[in-house]
């Protein structure tokens, strides 16, 4: 298949590429820039020029391909709740032209939505619409298009990581390394889920030839890592001391990561890697915590 992938330069999309070139696809990658196009053509692959802005950009792209994976998403965190609306109207435009076929549409969104709220783990056959995170329209434009007959499926992500990013850990690793401590909210015992970044590049490709219209998969190694234990790698590797805070003190310190900071979002992947056959094998996220630069601030490690 000819497969368009948005976010295809991005830290999971250019690793989602070798893994669809080896399983037999083409790809055409989406880019914003003369970097992007270079970076795409050195790996194979053709580049479409777009942005997550111009929307016609991305019919285009749609229009010509075989499968649609959809990655990429503005990080800039400060804009979350406009940027999940945003990935609502690309979600919306990318399956506007998949309509009256059945090829297929994977779109992006997060573990949380998976919560049943009841502190048990996410889980693949629950979506709950009212969990706080705004990532929630992605799975609202994604239900929107599968009662309108797009083969659509979503792929939730929880901290992926490698050495360079750890997802939302890598701005709080900078939040720590600027206030000179390294916190966490009460006990520290709420749970972060996570996957190395190779790991999730492969669930995506195997979730593609798949390609069941309404599945849900999360691309989870590890359940729940205690965010304190997060904090005491993270002060270690700063040298910085790893203190508690109290809820009323954590959006001071955290900034927009204040949201985030206090959630327990432990999440199951029993389900997808019963359907998929997925056994992630990455090292885990306190090894990468541990193997991390912490010498230099994550836009640098980026390189």
């Amino acid at each position: 298949m000819l497969v368009f992938l948005t976010g295809a330069t991005g830290f999971i999309g250019s690793r989602i590429v070798p893994e669809l070139l080896g399983a037999g696809h083409q790809v055409l990658g989406l880019t914003r820039s003369d970097r992007g196009a270079a970076s795409l053509a050195a790996a194979g692959v053709q580049a479409h020029r777009g942005t997550l802005e111009d929307l016609d950009s991305l019919r285009a792209g749609a229009a010509q391909a075989d499968a649609v994976i959809h990655t990429a998403f503005d990080h800039n965190f400060a804009n979350f709740v406009a940027n999940c609306e945003k990935d609502r109207r690309v979600i919306a435009a990318l399956g506007s032209v998949l309509k009256g076929s059945d090829r297929p549409l994977i779109i992006t969104s997060g573990t949380g939505m998976g919560d049943p709220g009841n502190r048990q783990p996410a889980t693949e056959d629950v979506f709950n619409k009212d969990h706080p995170n705004p990532r929630a329209a992605s799975e609202m434009a994604g239900n929107a298009l599968l009662e309108a007959g797009v083969n659509v499926s979503v792929m939730r992500l929880p901290q992926v990581h490698d050495t360079a990013r750890q997802g939302l850990i890598t701005p709080f690793v900078e939040i720590s390394r600027e206030k000179g401590v390294a916190a966490y909210v009460g006990d520290g015992g709420n749970r972060w889920p996570a996957a190395h970044v190779l790991d999730v590049a492969k669930l995506y490709q195997l979730a593609l030839d798949n390609a069941r219209p309404g599945a849900r998969y999360h691309a989870v190694a590890e359940e729940g890592m205690l965010v304190r234990d997060i904090a005491a790698v993270v002060g270690a590797g700063l040298g910085v001391p790893v203190t508690s805070l109290t809820p009323e003190e954590a959006p001071g310190h955290f900034g927009w990561l204040g949201m985030f900071a206090g959630m327990d979002l432990p999440a199951s992947s029993a389900l997808t890697r019963a359907r998929l056959g997925w056994q992630p094998t990455g090292p885990g996220l306190i090894e990468d915590l541990t193997q991390m630069d912490y010498s230099r601030p994550a836009a640098a490690a980026e390189g």
